[in-house]
């Protein structure tokens, strides 16, 4: 095992705390992310640009958390290069490239100088450097068959083609077997022909037939902006195809990208990300950040509210525990909550665990408990603590309660300003009032329901 340098950093310095929190807020991003299938497409001006070898380590990085990755990548500025150097004319049609057999050697020259950059950057290995010790298997194969697309607008396309079927078996095998699968946007027919097809197509594609859990583009403007100039952080397919209605002029990337992201979680991808290539970091910041560096397009709302499942007890802690070592919430151990988890409800955004309640039912009393009402920091300024808290409201007006009681000692005002009244101790069911913890005093609030 190679042998990792520690840097000496000062425990109270603001960069070792900065470091600390970012870690901490990023750790429901990483696990969210574990074993999940992340297609990521580029073109090949990406794999020209020096600043290439930051987004491998952050390939690389993403790899050593656990995610599933499948590049597909472009070579436009390869084949251009070749082109232009053997002096044949490049001809484009509707965006794509139209490939006659000379044209046709010249992608495939293209595809493999991009390819074999790729392959030899991400088999780095230099020692105390981000890919020290990485030792990633990079595999291809003829994953993708193909059939020609034949004449467009009266010019025949020759050897440039479309997707026909992807071997997903094939790729899920590979990406069981811990490999990083890289495709070329090549495809083959049963007859041994080669086809030239369009990154965008492809990266859609095996995105939509492995239900990847995202698809990313890394393009050259920061994401989707509005009339305003205002970037859109998130869009529902909804809006996004509004959008690529109107006539206000986008740049040609998100023409290109935003209805391949559309299409994409149209058909089953949870989530699609455009994000500029240019900025350093920016697969890490859009996958493990809150409100990430470019434009997060889904089929559904991003945020909603469901009934919590044991597999959502690690997402719970995550959010209470601190409020426990203030001394907000009273402490839960695992036991107790894995044995309660069906009292509670969770607030999720991205798949992430933002925000639970729990409802404690006393129906002899008709009477309930809200408990454990807690938001991540992040989040506490857009409204889902009052949406648990109605969704609470909601489940125990079906157990016919007449009231919910809540017990407090820091947030009393928020529950005032929301109709509840306050009581005493002696108002509490009979069960509850006999464990009431009168050395903590909470302050007893209760509000009767319609």
């Amino acid at each position: 095992m190679p042998h990792i340098p520690r840097i000496n950093v000062a425990a109270n310095s603001a960069t070792t705390r900065a470091f600390v929190q970012w870690i901490r807020s990023a750790a429901p991003y990483i696990y969210a992310l574990r074993g999940k299938t992340l297609v990521i497409a580029f073109g090949g001006e990406v794999v020209a640009d020096e600043t290439f070898l930051g987004i491998i380590h952050d390939l690389n990085l993403l790899h050593s958390l656990g995610t599933r990755l499948v590049i597909v990548h472009g070579s436009r500025p390869q084949i251009e290069a070749i082109l232009k150097q053997q002096n044949i004319p490049s001809r484009y049609n509707r965006g794509l490239r139209v490939t006659d057999a000379e044209t046709l050697d010249c992608v495939l020259e293209g595809m493999g100088h991009a390819r074999s950059r790729i392959e030899a950057l991400l088999s780095l290995g230099v020692a105390n450097s981000p890919m020290a010790g990485a030792r990633i298997r990079v595999v291809g194969g003829n994953f993708l068959t193909a059939k020609p697309i034949g004449v467009l607008d009266g010019i025949d396309m020759q050897w440039t083609g479309e997707v026909r079927r992807v071997d997903v078996e094939a790729v899920r095998q590979r990406l069981d077997d811990g490999d990083i699968v890289l495709v070329s946007p090549l495809g083959y027919s049963p007859t041994g022909e080669i086809f030239n097809l369009a990154l965008e197509e492809v990266a859609t594609q095996v995105a939509v037939r492995l239900s990847a859990h995202k698809l990313m583009f890394l393009m050259d403007t920061e994401g989707v902006r509005n009339g305003r100039r205002q970037l859109l952080t998130e869009l529902s397919t909804r809006d996004a195809d509004a959008l690529l209605s109107r006539r206000g002029k986008l740049p040609s990337d998100v023409r290109l990208y935003l209805p391949c992201a559309i299409r994409a979680c149209d058909n089953g991808v949870k989530r699609a990300h455009l994000i500029s290539r240019h900025h350093d970091g920016a697969l890490l910041l859009e996958l493990f950040t809150r409100d990430g560096v470019g434009t997060m397009v889904s089929a559904g709302p991003l945020a909603h509210l469901r009934i919590a499942t044991i597999d959502d007890v690690g997402g719970i802690l995550a959010i209470i525990e601190p409020l426990e070592e203030e001394g907000v919430l009273v402490r839960r151990p695992r036991e107790r909550l894995e044995m309660e988890i069906e009292r509670f409800v969770v607030a999720e955004h991205d798949d992430v665990i933002i925000g639970c309640a729990a409802l404690y039912a006393f129906p002899g009393e008709k009477a309930g408990e809200l408990a454990a009402l807690a938001v991540h920091p992040d989040f506490r300024r857009e409204g889902y603590g009052e949406a648990l808290m109605h969704e609470i409201e909601l489940r125990a007006r079906k157990l016919r309660l007449g009231r919910l009681f809540v017990l407090t000692t820091r947030t009393a005002g928020w529950f005032v300003e929301r109709g509840f009244i306050e009581s005493a101790p002696a108002r509490l069911p009979s069960q509850k009032r006999d464990l009431y913890n009168w050395q903590r005093r909470s302050l007893v609030y209760e509000k009767a329901l319609d």
